[in-house]
């Protein structure tokens, strides 16, 4: 960690009254609405550094569990959901006092809970510097764990909770093993920054970078330069394998793992993986396919989460025993689908199923063409994409990790970037959405990507459905001459009637494109020319589907 941070590139901190902080208000203790609210308590950690909290908690109780939350985004709240238009989160979902992406500790005083909010090491008003992700936040979260369980109104046990960065902070916290840490409740958040946020199959992430930063720059120190670390960084190193957990198995805490379906590029993959590493003895995993804020702060979620916490920071029996290990929400369409109980995931009884690729008529076959073909594509044109499309003539569910084999080659390059889609078509042609990246309505399937000169893979690590690469180093391709290649297509669960149809598309730009600050893009493309997808004969260019049988629409 030290020689990290000699290598560091920093920027100065905005000042932190720019970004809306009140000041110090330390000694400020108010009560509204029957919660006692503690402003800016100050932490000593474990080096001498000093760290804020706000305090939220029943004003007589005692014998009582705290609900930690740790993050650089401002526990004064600066950011809100009016900043993002189609999160669909209704504004009396949530007090005026909840931080972005994190518990309302209004409501969960009223629930007979503390909540405790803590801006992370550098920010705002914390002493330091500030760096993102880092393991440095996951020793300053054991501290206030251990801190707060001493704090004489409550009963010893601390919780964490919350969306994306409060979730990843907890694989973080967790590694550590405060004695005093209950449980975690991870709701959304990537557990391999490098794969799942980062680079996106060795293709580096360029805007929500940035936005992080934006979201991440107040204090009185330093600041680490987030994306001149990005560019500076491009393969797995020292650097980015500090931003995640080195072994999650460490992690041995009850835990309630959240995600969604259309989080691609960002939490689903990481979430599922983890929940899958993880070593507690009570663990719990759902997927769903709606969108993840106003997920977290439903009606419904909100009772899960209390039972959750009631359970092991209150020992109360509860019906937390009794769910089933894996809960997922088969997709139909947006908003439409039916929730099902699983024992495990992958699910064990998945049937996967090649599709071979045929480029001379656009079709996925059950039987790979006996004659080659090939397409080729502008890589940088608008219209350039390649398409394939596989109609069901039965009820067919889609139901877990898919992967691409393709045959590529350019024309006169020795790189090549590729953006991999699933969609789902109606009867009539017509592309079925479903939410996408919290405020999005148009989204596909599944997502996968991938630039050819990442392909080695890691092949102790990877199975036949999962392809895992290396990313250690850069393989160039020869012009004129195919390869293969094996892309990783994200987890997903789709239920498609006789006569529907699913469509991949291969095409050498991002699957989507927005005009927002915090939407995902690859803007930095190492695409010239044409590309060229070779198929049949030599060429075992195929679809691999996880198909799960007809038995499994019986429970419904």
């Amino acid at each position: 960690m030290d020689r990290l941070l000699q290598d560091m590139i920093w920027m100065d901190a905005l000042d932190p009254a720019e970004g809306g902080y009140p000041g110090l208000r330390t000694g400020v203790v108010v009560e509204e609405n029957g919660v006692l609210i503690e402003r800016d308590v100050p932490v000593a950690l474990r080096d001498g550094v000093t760290v804020y909290v706000d305090i939220f908690r029943p004003p007589t109780a005692t014998d009582i569990p705290a609900i930690l939350t740790l993050n650089p985004y401002g526990k004064h709240a600066p950011k809100g959901f009016h900043l993002f238009p189609g999160a669909d989160v209704p504004p009396e979902a949530i007090s005026r006092h909840t931080v972005w992406e994190g518990p309302d500790p209004m409501w969960w005083a009223e629930q007979g809970y503390a909540v405790i909010n803590a801006d992370s090491r550098g920010s705002w008003m914390s002493e330091g510097d500030l760096v993102v992700l880092s393991e440095q936040e996951g020793e300053d979260g054991h501290d206030l764990v251990e801190w707060a369980a001493t704090l004489p109104w409550c009963n010893g046990r601390v919780g964490m909770t919350g969306v994306s960065y409060l979730a990843v902070i907890q694989w973080r916290v967790a590694a550590t093993r405060p004695p005093h840490l209950a449980a975690i409740n991870p709701w959304e958040g990537w557990s391999d920054c490098y794969r799942e946020y980062f680079f996106h199959g060795g293709i580096p992430e360029t805007r929500f970078v940035r936005f992080t930063q934006w979201s991440c720059r107040c204090g009185t120190g330093r600041v680490e330069n987030l994306p001149a670390m990005h560019d500076a960084h491009l393969m797995l190193d020292d650097y980015n394998r500090s931003k995640s957990v080195a072994d999650l198995s460490t992690i041995a805490v009850p835990a309630y793992c959240v995600t969604d379906w259309g989080d691609h590029g960002l939490h689903t993959r990481g979430t599922i993986e983890a929940w899958r590493e993880l070593s507690s003895e009570h663990k719990w995993l759902e997927v769903h396919g709606r969108k993840k804020w106003q997920y977290y702060y439903r009606t419904e979620s909100l009772r899960r989460q209390k039972a959750f916490f009631d359970r092991f920071l209150k020992d109360i029996d509860d019906e937390v025993d009794s769910w089933p290990p894996v809960r997922v929400e088969v997709r139909e369409r947006y908003y439409e689908g039916v929730e099902r109980a699983e024992r495990e995931w992958p699910l064990a009884r998945t049937d996967y199923r090649p599709y071979a690729l045929d480029a001379s008529d656009g079709l996925l076959k059950a039987e790979p063409p006996a004659s080659e073909s090939s397409i080729a594509y502008d890589s940088g044109a608008d219209d350039g994409r390649a398409v394939f499309d596989l109609r069901f003539d039965t009820r067919t569910e889609v139901t877990g990790h898919a992967k691409l084999r393709l045959f590529v080659e350019t024309d006169d390059s020795d790189d090549m970037d590729l953006f991999v889609a699933l969609q789902k078509l109606d009867r009539a042609g017509q592309q079925v959405h479903f939410p996408y990246w919290s405020m999005m309505n148009d989204g596909q399937v599944a997502l996968g990507w991938l630039r050819a000169s990442h392909r080695e893979l890691d092949e102790e690590r990877s199975t036949p459905w999962q392809p895992r690469l290396r990313h250690e180093r850069q393989i160039p391709l020869r012009p004129g001459e195919p390869e293969a290649v094996e892309i990783e297509i994200w987890p997903s669960s789709t239920l498609f009637e006789a006569g529907e149809a699913l469509r991949l598309i291969v095409q050498g730009r991002d699957i989507h494109h927005y005009d927002i600050g915090p939407a995902q893009a690859h803007e930095h493309s190492v695409n010239r020319g044409q590309h060229r997808i070779h198929t049949g004969g030599r060429y075992d260019s195929h679809l691999l589907l996880p198909i799960i049988p007809d038995e499994a629409h019986e429970r419904r």
